[in-house]
This record gives structure tokens, C-alpha cells and sequence, in this order.
């Protein structure tokens, strides 16, 4: 199977959309007004160093290497399932492992920018000890 510049094209889009991670959003407080968007930027970086540097934040990826791993096993259980009706357990075990599999990886790959609570109370505390009122995270 050759893949079309389509193709490509699709798969370079969930591959960037993973990489950009999400960040606090400030509320324009006095503190923000005063300090500027620069300083408040570095002091983002700086809280999420220290979240990641107090073990804060998930691995990401081990997450997703489990989760992917299950739905393989599920989705190869159903199709195997499915297969043995149709008169062939092996394919169907295999076509349902490896189509459940892809679900959930790229689920999870689409989903790996979102930080866990954990990590967004920690910076959201960190930022807040700073005078940065957090509204939400983008």
C-alpha cells in the first residue's frame, strides 16, 4: 500500500496537532497589567518546569501505550468473536485488533496535548502565588 500526498498531509496534521501543548490563559488582572505579557510568559515556563521537575505531570505516553495495548486486546477478542460466526476467527480477530488499536492510538495521540488536573492545579497554584488570576487552560 503506497500512501497519497493526502494521506500525508493528514497524518503530518495529527502529528503537529499533537505537539502543541496546552497553556494557562490570564485573566488581565493588575498584577498581568503590571508585570507585562514577556514576564508573564517566563513565569508560565518557570511553573511548568517546576510541576514537571515535583513529578506532576503523567507520562504521557506509557498512557498511551496501555490504553493502546487494551483496546488491541479487546478489539482482537470482538473480532475474533465476529470471525468465528462468519467463518473465519483469525481474520476477524486480526482486523478487529489492529482497527481498535488505530482508534485508540489516535485518540489518545490527538488527545496527549490536555496536561492532568494534577499538573494544571500545580501551575495554576504556582501562578496564582505570583498574583496571576488562571482562568483556563488552551
Amino acid at each position: 500500500m503506497s500512501l497519497k500526498p493526502a494521506h500525508c498531509m493528514i497524518s503530518l496534521s495529527i502529528l503537529l496537532a499533537a505537539c502543541t501543548a496546552s497553556r494557562p490563559v490570564l485573566y488581565p488582572n493588575t498584577y498581568l497589567s503590571t508585570v507585562g505579557i514577556e514576564v508573564a510568559d517566563t513565569d508560565i515556563n518557570s511553573c511548568i518546569a517546576l510541576a514537571n521537575d515535583s513529578g506532576a505531570r503523567q507520562p504521557v505516553m506509557s498512557e498511551t501505550a496501555r490504553d493502546t495495548t487494551e483496546s488491541a486486546v479487546v478489539g482482537g477478542a470482538t473480532g475474533a468473536t465476529v470471525g468465528a460466526v462468519l467463518g473465519n476467527a483469525g481474520q476477524g480477530a486480526a482486523t478487529g485488533a489492529v482497527g481498535a488499536a488505530t482508534s485508540r492510538f489516535t485518540r489518545s495521540i490527538l488527545n496527549s496535548d490536555q496536561p492532568d488536573m494534577v499538573f494544571q492545579r500545580f501551575v495554576n497554584r504556582c501562578l496564582g502565588d505570583r498574583g496571576y488570576d488562571v482562568v483556563g487552560w488552551n
